[in-house]
């Protein structure tokens, strides 16, 4: 660390992520700041030892020709070698441009090409092979730098280079070099770009959402004031880093806090790695922690009847009283002393194999979670709470209190943050981290982002009289009017639905019609150890989607999702009258759903409009042809029959079955 960032540190300028770098190495440069298991094995760097790991990169990246602008796209799984390139890239003046690591060429080559990207730093031999086959239609990659050299060998390196050679070559340079490096880090400002992250495209083509020093640095200033984190507590980095939550998570407030980042081996090894780290800090999206519970759900229906007698029965008062002791509310002394020692018997063992034993603040966002799912989490004392953010808010418009935990909303605004609710209903906010500006979309700009700084969510939902906290009741343009004129938000029922093990994924049809129809995707996993457990014999998802017994066990749960949806006035009509259980999942590859696994609605209507119609038209089967990506990116047809079911639906006053029509 040179002398010039030292001072520049100490003299409180940290109006950049370096300056934060350089501050914690001179306050905290023993403290371990990463860490990374490779081979089975968990290497670790402290902030000294991560200072001058980002040096030498930055070095060698100005040693590559690297200028102030550039733009520099990083590809590949959470690395701590691919978030230091991302500061390196910072210090020398340019931009980091994180792309998702499962993007197709297709996808990647549109965002390559948009932002203009000169350098790509992959991860591994995959997303070079990614880069090179769109390099002819994409004009402005010079430099491709690699950090996993395995399958690297036979490449033609004379525009590439591995990550540990550009820094061996920058360091080689360093008394060279070091002057302009400084300058460069000097002139940082709290105005100049940190970041450019890619919207998902649930609509159309993402958009590059322009993220300065101060949108990242602000918000990860209040946001870890706000749940108090410190320099002692762990987060497990695994979730995309081309999406702003890996961002602010595992660089704004891991620099501004000094807390450490542990990235797992792989994705296969995601789970035994966070019980080895147990996390002090965790954040997952729904889809995540419902996941957990499906296993945990399938995990105890292979258990013996003891154990799942005793299960069913300390679960039973967790979900009664836990989440009271968990907020600091009052609760018998004979509750607590049952709780305790469910503690010992249940709930420890349990969080313990979920790797949660530890997790002091746990957060969920990026869609609506499953109340029942909510619950479950904060019966078992881990303090799981919702936050609403967005990419262009820096994540952070409202969250969630300790104390103040609640499912059916999304907190309070965050400090510094504005929100207000528009005569429609569709929620605006303004903040310190909200975006600069769409990249290269002055129109989109416009009409996101007024000239007051206040930005369109595209959500609707209200503040509660009282507690004051907002609750968001689907994106706006899904929320429409059933024929009858009652509200049809489909996010409330799908999240219902998704709370059975069984079900992975659902989609809910009705605007602007007299009845609402849905379908689902089983969960395999779920799905295909209950058919082991009854000796059900299937070859293929397909196959099992469309068994008999499968079918009848998810109209069962659509069934009782009805009885629950009924049960509130404002939204009882949405009701599912029919369904039918897809022959294939939803898949970002065939475009159906985003790469951060949000469905793209429309899409899909679009897509399979003859289901759609079957449904409505009262037909008990429709035949059906979809075209599906296989893995190798060859496509082909798939084909169906596949049996559309009625479900009971029930009257709001009384709770009875309403005959069908």
């Amino acid at each position: 660390m040179s002398t010039a960032a030292q001072e520049a540190a100490a003299q409180g300028a940290l109006q950049s992520i370096p300056a934060l770098l350089a501050r914690n190495a001179a306050s905290q440069g023993n403290r371990t700041a990463y860490r990374e298991k490779e081979f089975g094995i968990w290497q670790s760097w402290t902030w000294s030892e991560v200072a001058d790991e980002v040096e030498a990169i930055a070095l060698g990246f100005l040693a590559l020709g690297m200028e102030r602008g550039d733009y520099v796209a990083i590809i590949g799984r959470n690395r701590p070698a691919l978030y230091w390139s991302m500061v390196a890239a910072q210090s020398v003046g340019a931009i980091p441009v994180p792309l998702y690591q499962d993007s197709v060429a297709e996808e990647m080559a549109y965002v390559l090409e948009h932002c203009g990207a000169r350098f790509a730093i992959c991860g591994d031999q995959e997303q070079v092979d990614k880069v090179i086959e769109v390099r002819a239609r994409v004009s402005a990659i010079e430099q491709i730098v690699y950090v996993d050299r395995r399958g690297m060998r036979k490449y033609d390196h004379s525009q590439m280079n591995w990550i540990d050679d550009v820094k061996a070559e920058g360091r080689a340079a360093r008394q060279r070099l070091l002057p302009e490096l400084d300058q460069r880090r000097n002139a940082l400002t709290y105005d100049h770009t940190c970041v450019i992250l890619y919207t998902s495209g649930t609509t159309g083509k993402p958009k590059g959402v322009v993220l300065s020093n101060r949108n990242i640095i602000e918000a990860s200033k209040a946001s870890s004031e706000f749940d108090r984190l410190k320099p002692t507590d762990e987060i497990v980095a695994y979730l995309p880093m081309a999406w702003v939550g890996d961002f602010i998570f595992a660089i704004g407030q891991a620099y501004w806090t000094g807390f450490c980042v542990n990235c797992p081996e792989s994705a296969a090894t995601m789970m035994t790695d966070l019980r080895e780290i147990g996390p002090t800090y965790f954040f997952a999206p729904p889809r995540i922690f419902e996941t957990m519970l499906t296993q945990v759900m399938i995990r105890m229906e292979d258990a013996g009847r003891a154990k799942k007698r005793l299960f069913d029965t300390y679960m039973a008062h967790a979900r009664r009283v836990g989440p009271a002791i968990l907020d600091g509310k009052p609760v018998s002394a004979a509750d607590r002393a049952k709780y305790a020692l469910g503690e010992l018997l249940v709930y420890g063992p349990l969080k313990n194999t979920l790797g949660l034993s530890r997790v002091r603040v746990a957060y969920t966002a990026g869609e609506a979670i499953g109340p029942e799912i909510f619950e479950f989490y904060r019966s078992l004392g881990i303090n799981l709470k919702q936050l609403y953010g967005q990419t262009e808010a820096s994540v952070f418009i409202t969250q969630q209190p300790d104390g103040e935990v609640r499912s059916d909303t999304v907190g309070v605004p965050s400090p510094g943050v504005e929100v207000r609710i528009a005569e429609n209903g569709e929620v605006f906010y303004r903040s310190p981290g909200t975006f600069v500006e769409y990249f290269k979309n002055p129109e989109s700009t416009a009409s996101t982002k007024d000239s007051a700084g206040w930005v369109a969510t595209g959500d609707a939902g209200f503040f509660e009289e009282g507690s004051g906290h907002l609750r968001i009741i689907d994106r706006a343009k899904d929320v429409g009017k059933m024929a009858d004129g009652s509200m049809f938000a489909p996010k409330y029922v799908e999240n219902k639905l998704k709370f059975f093990p069984n079900i992975l994924e659902a989609v809910l049809f009705g605007n602007g019609r007299d009845r609402c129809v849905a379908f689902i995707n089983i969960d395999l996993s779920a799905v295909g150890n209950w058919a082991e457990r009854n000796n059900i014999g299937y070859s293929s998802y397909q196959e099992l989607a469309g068994h008999p017994r499968v079918l009848e066990m998810i109209q069962e749960h659509v069934e009782e999702v009805n009885a629950s949806v009924a049960q509130d006035r404002m939204l009882s009509g949405c009701q599912v009258h029919r369904f039918l259980v897809l022959h294939k999942e939803l898949d970002a590859d065939d475009g159906e759903m985003t790469r951060t696994r949000k469905v793209r609605r429309r899409i899909v209507e679009e897509k399979f409009a003859d289901l759609i119609a079957a449904l409505y038209d009262g037909q008990d089967s429709v035949y059906t042809e979809t075209e599906v990506t296989y893995e190798d990116g060859r496509k082909g047809k798939l084909k169906a029959t596949l049996e559309l079911r009625d479900a009971k639906v029930f009257d709001t006053e009384t709770a009875a079955p309403i005959a069908a029509q």
